[in-house]
């Protein structure tokens, strides 16, 4: 019985192990699907749509073939669509059967030689501020190799995208995209784009039983094995008495000079033996083929008994019923500040206005220009602060689908030990960020509560009736307060106290005038004057229903002599004498400084005034009174 018991175990073990080995091997489905389109148009871009990619469950996976580089990218559906507006391009939808279809898009956006009548403007139409003579020549560049290059623009290292790939021949891209977000594919955008594409999904075929199925069967094996010893054991005791043997021959005295190779020899360890390495042979290979197979699953085999994370609750903020996405994300943004930061840090180490339109724009890109024009004059002129290329510890996006589009962003530099609060705007779909104001942090400067990345804020209007000053009037009230002081009728309106740049602009003023009285006060007079800069305000709203808003004022320093016989001449001013071109003036100079300033100003009915930020003050200009 107890060899039935062993065989039954050895034919369980047998059926547990081959079931457990089907469900991995013959059993088992495939484990992805794939929906494949041949684009037959020789177009330069392909779009993927979301619906596409979420056609079926779980993270899926770009593939797309063709000779040599292959570029993909992805965003938000609404801003690849606006990017391919001014161009024909293939759009991969789904039909109505599920499959996927390819059809060719003419682009939306007219694009005229002449500007008329429902013409659009070039990308980098209106980027530069008017006012700022520094500005234009760098900035006109720099729309003219962008305009020269519409027709071959090249996709890659759009700020628009989150993400991009580029490869060889075979380009593969795990995804994981919402239905609000596509896929652009292409060449270099002037070859047609790759035609065959597939996406694949992972299709969930875990066996969870195929394990414990093949741990069993080996365990079974080894019970199986144990029985079958036991049974060999019982079926040697329960022999029946043994004959009753032939008579001993009486024992002869051994002969010792028999030699050595005749003697006999007797072992009683034959049997035994070959017994005992029969079991172990027996018992080795049954352990050693369920320790290879308990060892080949993988977790798919096994049950999952963890229970899922519970997610920690976290503060919640209500978007307004409306309100549009936000322009980028953290990571987006963090990847633009950089290539910002790269490129300014090498038109800085090069002087190179050009290169530094294509980043900077408005007051930061007019106070660049000025300094690298007193560089290439004054050998010994120091060269501008180099943007820290750290990651972005605030990030607030403009959340507007359309352009111009702008994102307040603050970032800690750890070498210097200071934080600098910037905003970056984008002026059109096709257009990089640039950097339109730049200011440091006061050491004590509490910011205001911001929405998340994620949910973005507006822009109020310049002339924006709740906010206690609208956007549009903060520079002239501010400036008025710089050239007043507490008799202007704005002064109750800001926080005075914890404002040290109009302490610091007061005492430098005092200073330079104490100076200039000690050999000019009988023979001329030196004049400050604050007004707002050539540069429009920018606002993006906080939680608390105020606003940050970048402005731009202009410190102008008139001297001029008050005897006709006088003249203002400049031997200790290298660089008044090098940005107006006279080294004296019988009329007299002014030299301008830009200031860019944020502030925090609060909604209206709020008990809190206006409060700075930050702030930022270089030279612009210095010219001879006409």
């Amino acid at each position: 019985m107890r060899f039935v018991w062993a065989v039954a175990a050895f034919v369980l073990a047998a059926l547990m192990i081959g079931a457990g080995i089907a469900q991995r091997t013959v059993f088992q489905g495939p484990d992805t699907a794939t929906a494949a389109v041949t684009v037959e148009e020789d177009t330069p871009y392909v779009l993927v749509e979301g619906d596409v990619l979420n056609s079926r469950p779980g993270a899926q996976t770009l593939r797309a073939q063709s000779e040599g580089t292959i570029f993909a990218a992805y965003g938000r559906t609404a801003d690849l669509e606006a990017w391919l507006s001014d161009t024909a391009y293939t759009r991969v939808t789904v039909g109505e059967e599920g499959a996927l279809e390819a059809e060719q898009t003419t682009p939306s956006l007219a694009v005229s030689e002449e500007p008329g009548e429902g013409s659009t403007p070039a990308p980098e139409e209106s980027a530069t501020a008017e006012g700022n003579e520094a500005e234009t020549p760098a900035a006109d560049a720099a729309t003219g190799d962008e305009a020269g290059a519409d027709d071959v623009r090249s996709p890659v290292g759009s700020d628009l995208w989150l993400d991009e790939f580029q490869q060889e021949d075979v380009l593969i891209a795990p995804l994981q995209l919402p239905e609000d977000m596509s896929v652009l594919v292409a060449a270099d955008g002037v070859e047609p784009a790759p035609a065959d594409i597939t996406v694949s999904w992972p299709i969930a075929n875990a066996t969870p039983w195929a394990g414990p199925l093949i741990v069993a069967g080996g365990l079974m094996m080894a019970v199986g094995v144990f029985l079958y010893i036991l049974a060999i054991r019982h079926l040697r005791r329960s022999r029946g008495p043994r004959r009753k043997g032939l008579p001993v021959p009486v024992t002869e005295p051994i002969d010792l000079a028999v030699e050595g190779k005749r003697k006999g020899v007797i072992s009683a360890t034959g049997r035994r033996a070959l017994t005992g390495g029969r079991r172990r042979l027996i018992v080795v290979p049954a352990v050693a083929v369920s320790a290879l197979l308990f060892a080949g699953c993988s977790s798919e085999a096994w049950p999952q008994f963890a229970p899922s994370p519970t997610p920690s609750p976290s503060a919640s903020v209500i978007v307004p019923e409306g309100q549009q996405a936000p322009a980028v994300t953290e990571a987006q943004a963090d990847r633009i500040w950089t290539r910002v930061a790269e490129t300014v840090a090498a038109a800085d180490e090069a002087a190179d206005e050009a290169l530094a339109a294509t980043r900077l724009d408005g007051a930061v890109l007019a106070a660049r220009s000025t300094n690298y024009a007193l560089r290439a004059a004054i050998s010994d002129y120091p060269a501008p602060a180099a943007l820290p290329a750290e990651p972005l510890t605030l990030v607030l996006p403009q959340a507007y689908d359309e352009w111009p589009r702008s994102i307040v962003g603050v970032v800690d530099d750890a070498d210097s030990n200071t934080s600098s609060i910037m905003m970056l705007t984008q002026q059109d779909q096709w257009s990089p960020y640039r950097l339109t104001y730049l200011a440091s942090l006061e050491a004590a400067t509490e910011l205001p509560v911001v929405a998340p990345a994620y949910i973005g804020a507006i822009q109020p209007a310049p002339d924006s009736p709740f906010l206690l000053l609208p956007p549009a009037q903060l520079a002239e009230a501010y400036a008025d307060i710089l050239n007043s002081g507490e008799e202007s009728e704005y002064f109750d309106l800001f926080d005075v106290a914890s404002d040290q740049f109009r302490v610091s602009v007061a005492g430098d003023r005092q200073k330079r005038l104490d100076e200039f009285n000690q050999t000019g006060a009988s023979t001329g007079e030196l004049t400050f004057q604050a007004a707002p800069g050539a540069y429009e305000p920018l606002a993006l709203a906080t939680l608390e229903s105020g606003a940050i808003v970048a402005v731009n004022i202009d410190e102008i320093d008139t001297v001029k002599p008050t005897n006709p016989d006088a003249v203002i001449k400049l031997e200790n001013n290298p660089t008044v004498r090098t940005l107006s071109g006279a080294e004296q003036s019988s009329t007299g100079f002014t030299t301008t400084y830009t200031d860019q300033l944020f502030f925090y100003v609060p909604g209206q009915g709020s008990t809190e005034k206006i409060r700075l930020l930050g702030y930022a003050s270089d030279i612009l200009n210095a010219k001879v009174i006409p």
